[in-house]
């Protein structure tokens, strides 16, 4: 058994200059893991989420099995056949419909049963399965149950196929493990779960490649402990929630990281659901949730891959989120992107009273676009951004804004482009190092206009169309001058002239406007 721990290969983001600190707890209202991050704004510093290399680097190691730790030398092949098995060497036993796997070592399994696997096992060593053509289905419970083994290695070659159709409360999988799991190799494999989960570890779960189709009543991909995937193909539909890690007992632990590979996710619930950190450093991610795409309860950070939430009633859910790499892309029927936790302080904002939770929107890099019903990227704390390139598009209603922040809204890089309603129309703070204005347009305009931004030369400083109904337009942007004149015309026509660093009126600003 070896322990491995998965670290993200790109430096830490520059802003960062803290040490390392906690990272994954189940109540964020206790001592969380925060980074402190020092800005050229009056504002001198804040208490933002932690970069990915410092939240893997705090949670617990994964177990993983690689494939030069077992091997095939002296492999044991059972070879299955309707309701019953045989096996050309020791420690495999049938009993009825079951197959008992009794001895660490490697087994070749392949062929047609009905029936179900077990592996149980108190030998120190790697059990190595090597599906091989194998079909498995149990009316009663998991297809595969690792009952008992100190670390298990399930290896796919040709076409595999298990199905569960049973409600086992405690094998509540078709692929169910007690131990630590790791699944490779270049074939296929079918997972089909009518009741329970479709692969579960109650402890780690690796997915290193392989070709993985997951059909279930409930959770589709789930390690307790964690859950990551470095490569392969995953596609999921879930009643509940797709990929899921969820131990409530350890606070290094119940993380997802994905770091790799083809991921193409369906839920009835959450896309991606981690009880302490969600991590994404690689891969390409394609989900629809009917409720938050991706969610944790600490520190969501996404520092590489690309990721697109199609559809979902809140986007990007946690603590604290930081997007430091990558291109994400989200869409939600309420908030895009939202900060959030479960305690509150109150402060006085514009002479509107608001909660401030201490949450933390902190982007310092990658590609993020938004398109929501609710509020754009929503911070019941503060929002951060260094650099990077962000585009938000908000709702149509005066209810909800593109951008909303209880405490701070600070700018200090990057492109922040942030279209919507004037109702509830935020601009960055006056103490934002970037330059940035907030444009309160003629009238309201429609989905698809061509929108542009001038300076007072008549040089375009930026163009998009307009993914929904707006009205008012916030940029801040590096090529922004203090104090000088912007005009914003929509389809060839002046919809609006500001000055930067000066908030529409009608909108909340941040901060008071810089003189």
């Amino acid at each position: 058994m070896k322990n491995r721990k998965y670290t993200l290969a790109a430096a830490t983001s520059t802003l960062i200059i803290g040490g390392l600190l906690l990272a994954g707890c189940s109540s964020p209202a206790a001592d969380t893991a925060t980074t402190t991050a020092t800005t050229s704004s009056s504002i001198s510093s804040f208490t933002t989420g932690a970069v990915a290399t410092e939240v893997l680097a705090a949670n617990a190691n994964s177990t993983t099995v690689n494939d030069d730790e077992w091997t095939t030398d002296g492999a044991v092949t059972i070879t299955l056949s309707g309701t019953t098995a045989s096996a050309d060497g020791d420690g495999v036993a049938l009993t009825g419909s079951t197959v008992t796997i009794s001895a660490a070592g490697t087994y070749v399994v392949t062929g047609q049963f009905d029936g179900q696997v077990v592996v149980d096992t108190d030998q120190e060593g790697v059990v190595a399965l090597i599906l091989y053509g194998a079909e498995i289905s149990s009316s009663t419970s998991a297809a595969i149950a690792v009952l008992n083994a100190e670390d298990v290695a399930v290896s796919l070659s040709g076409t595999n196929v298990l199905t569960s159709t049973g409600d086992d409360d405690e094998a509540n999988a078709a692929l169910f493990s007690d131990a630590d799991m790791t699944i490779s190799g270049d074939g296929s494999l079918t997972v089909n779960s009518s009741l329970n989960d479709g692969i579960t570890s109650q402890d780690d779960l690796m997915v290193l490649s392989g070709n993985i189709s997951v059909t279930a009543g409930d959770d589709g991909l789930r390690g307790k402990d964690s859950l990551t995937i470095a490569g392969g193909s995953v596609t999921v539909d879930a009643g509940g929630d797709a990929l899921k890690s969820d131990d409530e007992t350890d606070d290094t632990r119940g993380f997802i990281l994905i770091s790799g590979g083809t991921l193409d996710l369906v839920a009835g619930d959450d896309g991606m659901q981690a009880q302490t950190d969600l991590v994404i450093t690689g891969g390409e991610t394609m989900l629809t949730a009917t409720d938050d795409g991706l969610k944790s309860e600490v520190n969501l950070v996404v520092a590489g891959g690309t990721t697109a939430v199609e559809s979902s009633y809140e986007g990007v859910e946690s603590y604290y989120i930081t997007i430091e790499g990558g291109a994400l892309d989200v869409h939600a029927s309420d908030d895009g992107i939202n900060a959030t936790s479960g305690t509150s302080t109150t402060t006085d904002v514009g002479g509107i009273e608001e909660a401030d939770d201490g949450a933390w929107v902190t982007v310092s890099g990658g590609e993020t676009t938004v398109e929501a019903e609710g509020d754009g990227i929503d911070s019941n704390g503060s929002a951060l951004f260094t650099g990077g390139t962000v585009t938000v598009f908000g709702s149509s209603s005066d209810r909800e804004g593109a951008l909303d922040t209880n405490g701070s809204l600070v700018v200090d890089g990057g492109t922040v482009l942030a279209v919507g309603t004037t109702g509830m129309a935020v601009s960055p703070d006056a103490s934002s190092a970037q330059g940035w204005f907030s444009a309160a347009l003629d009238q309201t305009y429609g989905a698809g206009e061509s929108v542009q931004v001038l300076d007072d030369s008549g040089a375009l400083i930026m163009e998009f169309s307009s993914a929904k109904t707006f009205q008012s337009v916030v940029l801040s942007d590096a090529s922004l001058v203090a104090g000088s004149t912007y005009t914003v015309t929509v389809g060839d026509q002046t919809a609006g002239t500001v000055v930067e660093g000066v908030a529409a009126a009608g909108g909340m600003g941040g901060g008071p406007a810089r003189p």
